[in-house]
């Protein structure tokens, strides 16, 4: 990581009111939230998640994306698909977070051709992929009413938190295996831990949107991001100034 990369942990302590004799009485219980169509899992059902370390490939395209002001004005997610993992930045390229993620069943950085009109029945497992690349993100409806994040709109590949609809893929649980092993599950669109989804990426990208790198499964990284190559001339500038 970059200097630039400055890691922002926001843990706010509870404000506790205290009154000399009075009595104690229990805290009302959370009122439930309205269940939707297609349900996410509750922010209550997330425990601690397990440590992520970015694999040198998303390090690499992080200090890029600082250097070369890539992202313009916009927050960003780096899609780390080594490790399953996403990092999110403000637009001045600070960590805000990092969080598991559940990926595209199919190994691969293309979506198929046609794959964003067919039912998801029709969708064979090779072609349940998460393409790589940079795309432009915003929040849009999808089935049910449903406000998710668009990564690729004409692929229907987005960004939204887990789905536990089918219990038998056990999606909150792979998330939080200590390893990317299990990640694999989805139809292509990106999954994470509703707490995170919720506390975290969508007041960041709830206005404007932002910039979501998704790095490759197989082809090599200056492929997908040509000017990736650039990074030793940006770096070499910055310390002559």
């Amino acid at each position: 990581m970059t200097a630039a990369l400055a890691l922002v942990l926001v843990a706010p302590a509870p404000a506790l009111a205290a009154n000399a004799g009075a009595t104690s009485r229990p805290p009302k219980a959370a009122a439930r939230p309205t269940a939707a169509r297609v349900k996410p899992a509750k922010p209550a059902d997330a425990p601690v998640v397990p440590a992520i370390e970015p694999s040198a490939e998303a390090s690499r395209l992080i200090a890029w994306v600082a250097a070369a002001r890539d992202n313009g004005k916009l927050p960003y997610a780096v899609i780390d698909k080594q490790t399953a993992s996403l990092l999110l930045f403000d637009a001045d390229s600070t960590l805000l977070g990092t969080t598991p993620v559940l990926l595209g069943m199919g190994v691969g950085d293309d979506s198929s051709p046609g794959v964003g009109a067919k039912k998801l029945s029709d969708i064979g497992p090779a072609e349940r992929t998460t393409p790589a690349g940079r795309f432009v993100a915003k929040f849009g409806r999808a089935f049910g009413n449903q406000r998710v994040i668009w990564v690729d709109y004409a692929n229907s590949v987005a960004l939204h938190a887990v789905i536990t609809t089918n219990k038998s893929e056990h999606r909150v649980e792979r998330l939080l295996t200590p390893t990317p092993d299990d990640n694999r599950v989805t139809f292509g669109c990106i999954n994470v831990g509703t707490r995170f989804y919720t506390g975290t990426l969508r007041p960041v990208f709830q206005k404007h949107g932002g910039v979501v790198y998704i790095l490759p499964d197989t082809r090599p990284v200056d492929d997908v991001f040509p000017r990736l190559r650039l990074l030793p001339y940006l770096t070499t500038a910055s310390a002559g100034r």
